[in-house]
C-alpha cells in the first residue's frame, strides 16, 4: 500500500509530486532544496547554510514518516557546481554516523529549481 507523506515543516510541493511516498516498510523522498517554510525564502547566501536547510527540510520529512537518518539506506545529492562539493559533504556528513553512511552519489547538473546551488532525495527503510 501506497502512503503519502507531508509535512508544514518542510517546503509543499510546487508540482504534481509528494514530498515523501512510504510503501511498505520503503520511504521514497522528493527533492528538498533549501527553502525556508517560515519565510518563503530560499537560503542561498552560503553553500553551508544552503545545505544545513537542505538536510533540516529533509529531516522533516524523514520525521513525518517516524523515521529519521538511521534509516536512510540512499542518497542523491544534485549540485550546480562541483566545486560545492567539499563543502556541501561536510555539511550532510555531520547528519550520519561515518559507519552508518546511506550508499550515495552526487552529481553536478546546468540548472536547479529557483537557481539553488543544491538539492537532495533519499529513500529511507523502517528496520
Amino acid at each position: 500500500m501506497k502512503k503519502i507523506i507531508q509535512t508544514d515543516k518542510a517546503p509543499s510541493p510546487i508540482g504534481a509530486y509528494s514530498q515523501a511516498v512510504l510503501v511498505g516498510n520503503t520511504l521514497y523522498t522528493s527533492g528538498q532544496i533549501a527553502l525556508d517554510t517560515e519565510s518563503g525564502e530560499i537560503v542561498v547566501s552560503n553553500i553551508n547554510l544552503e545545505t544545513r536547510k537542505v538536510m533540516n527540510n529533509m529531516q522533516a520529512v524523514l520525521e513525518a514518516a517516524d523515521m529519521d537518518f538511521n534509516n536512510v539506506v540512499k542518497s542523491t545529492i544534485y549540485l550546480s557546481a562541483m566545486k560545492n562539493f567539499e563543502q556541501v559533504n561536510e555539511v550532510y556528513s555531520s547528519y550520519f554516523k561515518a559507519d552508518q553512511a546511506p550508499a550515495r552519489e552526487t552529481v553536478a547538473v546546468a540548472e536547479l529549481p529557483k537557481k539553488v546551488n543544491v538539492e537532495i532525495s533519499m529513500i529511507a527503510v523502517k528496520f
